[in-house]
């Protein structure tokens, strides 16, 4: 799910669980690469972990405003609280652990 400034509140923060939250660019190689990693991570855990996507060249506020650098930058929200942030490609069992 693409979110933006005027979702991410509801679509991420006041979310139960676990949420995947993954700032990217279109034209970012290490962006690409980490997706389908991410897909697969949500699609294995049957329900119970959720993806949103801000694509940070459309919705750069909201990418400022978390102090977004560097892309992709994923954040791990547990009950709508940051309980990771990493920066840069990972692999699928660095993301688990992560989780």
């Amino acid at each position: 799910m693409i979110v933006t400034k005027s979702n991410y509140e509801n679509e991420v923060i006041k979310q139960e669980g676990t949420v995947i939250v993954d700032f990217y660019a279109d034209w970012c190689g290490p962006c690409k690469m980490i997706a389908p990693i991410l897909e697969e991570i949500v699609n294995e855990s049957e329900g119970k972990i959720k993806l949103c996507k801000v694509n940070v060249d459309n919705d750069g506020e909201l990418a400022m405003g978390f102090g977004i650098a560097s892309i992709p930058t994923i954040f791990i929200y547990k009950n709508g609280e940051i309980t990771n942030r990493v920066v840069g490609y990972r692999t699928k069992d660095e993301i688990l652990k992560l989780i």
